[in-house]
């Protein structure tokens, strides 16, 4: 699923309680993280819920490219995870520096409707994404 349907699913949503249900929705269709990934090194600090996510890197025509994964002991945050990886995995590293999810994260309507942790939350798994990409392109210089 594309970030691109994602907002299209938005828009056709009419209360945020069918929207929360949608983000938990998307959450229930991650892949799971093995186990082991379930560690401290993988674990994104900031967060209120138990965030883990995962970067892999391989070469690609224009720059590295990261494809994530990840997992959370929150429905709604694994639902936010599943949205960022909808944006940034599978992209080049050069193309999760210039994408501002903060701005897909207002244009969704979340923002409004989290509780200031979640968001918070929300903001560095954005920071953890954006430092493995940034992390990606200085080895590959």
């Amino acid at each position: 699923m594309t970030i691109d349907d994602i907002i299209a699913d938005f828009d056709v949503l009419d209360s945020w309680d069918d929207r929360y249900r949608y983000v938990i929705e998307l959450g229930r269709k991650l892949a799971p993280l093995p186990e082991a990934e379930h560690n401290d090194k993988n674990k994104v600090l900031g967060c209120a819920s138990q965030v883990w996510l995962v970067s892999k890197t391989k070469p690609g025509v224009n720059g590295p490219v990261l494809e994530f994964t990840g997992d959370s002991d929150a429905h709604i945050v694994k639902g936010l995870i599943a949205i960022l990886f909808a944006l940034y995995s599978g992209q080049p590293a050069r193309n999760i520096l210039d994408t501002d999810a903060i701005a897909v994260f207002r244009k969704l309507g979340l923002g409004e409707h989290l509780t200031p942790q979640r968001s918070n939350g929300f903001r560095s798994m954005v920071e953890r994404m954006r430092a493995d990409a940034q992390a990606a392109l200085a080895r590959a210089a």
